[in-house]
């Protein structure tokens, strides 16, 4: 009887690893409204596929989702994306983009379990729709960084302007930031891991 060997299991390959050996993994939540291109970040700057759970927007949600400025946009985010990123050999950022649409907001209790911090996305076309979502963040005390993701058909504003009308404290780094660029995009996460060490070192300062 001819037996069919196969050989040894190898194991994963490097590429498909979320945590090398040796290196830290943190948890950052990447939030804002409907549109404002959060799936889109979290793939520009991912160095893995990144899994996502988008979705064909259907009549079902006509009258319950209130998207103005967003009218063509055809799919949405039901549950998450998930990516990564290797910041240098010791620290890994696993990044999770939440749901824009208010009725998938129930499933941020478990996005936001770990996260060290937060990254708002902003089209100032419908800066309105972060609004609630800040407050959210301030209530649950999760330190975020303001990422305007600067559309070319988006009015541009003063940085002071937008930290008025945002009603931000003075501390909170506002950075702008193309959504679509993974440079762009890595530079925005600096922003909130430099605002992180910041906090830290007042607090050990106390």
């Amino acid at each position: 009887m001819d037996y069919v060997i196969s050989e040894a299991p190898t194991g994963p390959r490097d590429t498909d690893v979320l945590l090398p050996h040796g290196a830290r993994g943190v948890k950052v939540v990447i939030v804002g409204g409907f549109g404002v291109g959060k799936t889109t970040m979290v793939g520009a700057v991912s160095e893995i596929s990144p899994l996502t759970t988008e979705e064909t927007m259907t009549q079902a949600g006509v009258g319950i989702d209130h998207n103005p400025g967003a009218e063509g946009k055809s799919t949405t985010t039901v549950a998450m994306d998930f990516g990564r990123i290797s910041i240098n050999e010791e620290l890994i950022l696993y990044l999770f983009g939440t749901p824009g649409q208010e009725r998938f907001w129930f499933l941020w209790n478990g996005i936001f379990e770990g996260a060290l911090g937060a990254v708002v996305l902003v089209d100032t076309r419908r800066i309105e729709v972060c609004f609630e979502i800040i407050t959210r963040l301030e209530d649950r005390r999760v330190p975020f960084v303001v990422a305007v993701n600067t559309f070319p058909e988006a009015p541009q504003h003063p940085m002071a302007e937008l930290r008025a009308a945002l009603d931000l404290n003075e501390s909170v780094p506002i950075v702008t930031c193309d959504a679509r660029d993974r440079s762009s995009c890595r530079d925005a996460l600096l922003s909130l891991m430099g605002y992180l060490c910041t906090l830290a070192a007042a607090q050990e300062s106390v």
